[in-house]
């Protein structure tokens, strides 16, 4: 048997990729800007709507961290950030010398629980700290509860930040995921649904803003003759190589959505047979997601939990790892405030992500369905 290693999330190429790094080199653009990022902005832009104006950055969590700063956030300033996510969706708050504050996740979806969420905010008001902004993320691809989240949001007045990192392609009642709040975030790593090997992306509701976080991530350089700056500056834009290489993978953004979602359909006939298992599905008809990775929850017996899956599709050269930890229970976060029961916890004992590239073929799809199955026989 072939026991090559079956990765979690591996990029693909397109095929054009070369052809915009080439003219990159040809006309000597090899820095950050340029001609292929002005034209990925504009691809995506397209993408979403006429309404969405596109920052190319080199992360993305360049881009929650210009999306904080853009809102104003500054030292002291709480922010409300959804606890089952990745470190990046939590680290730019501290960068702003600002305070997380987390919130746990509702079981649908997995995402930032509104009814929690809108205990924080009056928890927050009533020792004299109204929240500033709020994080909320599409995690894994599979939307949250849009509705909810914002109405609560819109009945305290405070902006959503929308990580939208592991969701493009995702949409919530036809609408676009990263298109919701007063600010989205894409990511472009090199284990996204499409990526530029790094990279990111901010997404604002005006041209204003937009030239506001271009300032921002070109080092906040005043107009000038000489270099001079007025504020703090980042260098936080794409490199035009990288735009190129984005610009040869949206052309197969829509193929990899679909690869993905064919991913999903093959874990489910698995677990449809498998009483042990809950794999993470869409309950709501109005949602639809990229399934960026697939994930189940394992129930707990003697002889079979999570990490033993874990271990055992590892033996088997097959990469699979935990959910994110909360950021709660994280070292470097423990100390910040906290709003919900065990709901993030239990998912994170529980719960394990499979391997869901693009490109898996058939004899990867046939090892992982035999290590699986003869796990749970």
């Amino acid at each position: 048997m072939n026991n090559k290693r079956i990765y979690l999330s591996l990029s693909q190429q397109s095929g054009f990729e070369q052809e915009f790094v080439q003219k990159a080199l040809d006309t000597n653009w090899i820095t950050s800007g340029g001609p292929n990022v002005d034209d990925f902005e504009i691809k995506l832009e397209n993408y979403f709507n006429k309404g969405a104006f596109v920052t190319a950055l080199n992360s993305g969590t360049s881009a929650i961290h210009l999306a904080l700063i853009l809102l104003g956030i500054k030292a002291g300033d709480e922010v409300i950030c959804q606890s089952m996510t990745f470190s990046a969706s939590a680290n730019p708050v501290l960068y702003q010398g600002a305070v997380p504050v987390f919130v746990d996740s509702e079981s649908d979806t997995w995402n930032i629980c509104p009814e929690n969420l809108e205990i924080a905010i009056k928890d927050r008001i009533k020792k004299g700290k109204k929240p500033k902004a709020i994080i909320a993320v599409h995690l894994y691809g599979i939307p949250y509860k849009v509705d909810e989240v914002h109405a609560v949001a819109d009945r305290y007045d405070i902006p959503v930040i929308e990580d939208s990192a592991e969701a493009l392609g995702s949409t919530y009642k036809g609408k676009k995921c990263g298109s919701f709040g007063s600010f989205g975030i894409l990511s472009f790593n090199g284990n996204k649904i499409i990526t530029t090997s790094s990279g990111g992306a901010l997404i604002s509701n005006s041209k204003k803003t937009k030239e506001r976080a271009i300032f921002y991530s070109n080092q906040s350089k005043d107009i000038a003759v000489h270099y001079q700056h007025s504020e703090i500056g980042y260098n936080y834009r794409m490199s035009n190589i990288c735009a190129g290489i984005g610009l040869g993978q949206i052309k197969m953004l829509d193929k990899n959505i679909e690869a993905r979602r064919e991913n999903h359909f093959f874990y489910r006939e698995i677990f449809n047979e498998i009483e042990d298992v809950e794999l993470s599905e869409i309950s709501d008809e109005t949602s639809f997601s990229n399934f960026w990775l697939n994930t189940i929850l394992v129930k707990q017996n003697k002889n079979k939990d999570r990490e033993r899956l874990r271990l055992t599709l590892e033996k088997a050269n097959i990469e699979s790892r935990p959910l994110w930890k909360p950021m709660h229970l994280q070292p470097i976060f423990m100390k910040y405030p906290y709003y919900g029961n065990k709901v993030a916890e239990e998912l994170f004992d529980k719960g394990l992500c499979l391997p869901s590239s693009s490109n898996l073929t058939t004899e990867d799809k046939n090892r992982i369905k035999e290590v699986i199955t003869n796990f749970f026989r």
